[in-house]
């Protein structure tokens, strides 16, 4: 098993669990708390972002997700 596993939930979030970081953009750490599950916000109404507090249940969000393959990247100029 991964060191990290990430599972997104039709009309919900987005769950986070095992070994990882949360860091914002200028790369400063969230306090987890000793956290090793999290959830985050998909449906942007959440008063806890990113964190997911449970208003997507009561938001009409609606999002069915199913697995894909992504295809290759780009190739980067000069490489």
């Amino acid at each position: 098993m991964p060191a990290t596993k990430v599972t997104v939930f039709d009309n919900g979030s987005i769950r986070v669990e095992g070994d990882f970081e949360l860091v914002d953009q200028h790369g400063t750490a969230f306090g987890l708390a000793g956290r090793q599950r999290i959830s985050l916000c998909r449906c942007g109404q959440s008063a806890k972002k990113p964190f997911c507090d449970g208003t997507h249940k009561t938001c009409g969000f609606q999002s069915q997700v199913v697995a894909i393959d992504l295809e290759p990247p780009a190739p980067k100029p000069g490489a």
